[in-house]
């Protein structure tokens, strides 16, 4: 059971990124996917999580309308998207993606839901 997170990098204010993460080792199309983002001293916050069927998403306030989650669930692909937008200094963090087998979405945005977890991506955002 792994995941892999890429596409981070250093970027400046108001351009966009997109981060993928790359699952392996199990039935990814079961499980509510979603990103989790830790700043430095800070702690880790909810950003956005999908549905298994990609039919239902819940973002946080503070990056709805910039950014986007998807997934692709085929079965060559089992991969989950972070199309990033408009950024911002503050969305400086590395990024992490995460499975969780919490189906109601009220309980999406608390990471001791989910149970695997990548080793993350730095996103960097300069103004």
């Amino acid at each position: 059971v792994q995941l892999v997170e890429s596409g981070g990098g250093l970027v400046q204010a108001g351009t966009s990124l997109r981060l993928s993460c790359v699952a392996s080792g199990w039935t990814f199309s079961s499980y509510v996917m979603g990103w989790f983002r830790q700043a430095p001293g800070k702690e880790r916050e909810f950003v956005a999580a999908v549905s298994w069927s990609a039919a239902h998403t819940v973002y946080a306030d503070s990056v709805k309308g910039r950014f986007t989650i998807s997934r692709d669930n085929t079965r060559n692909t089992s991969a989950v998207f972070l199309q990033m937008n408009g950024l911002k200094p503050e969305d400086t963090a590395a990024y992490y993606c995460a499975a969780s087998t919490y189906f109601s979405y009220t309980q999406w945005t608390d990471p001791g839901r989910y149970a695997v977890w990548g080793q993350g991506t730095q996103v960097t955002v300069s103004s």
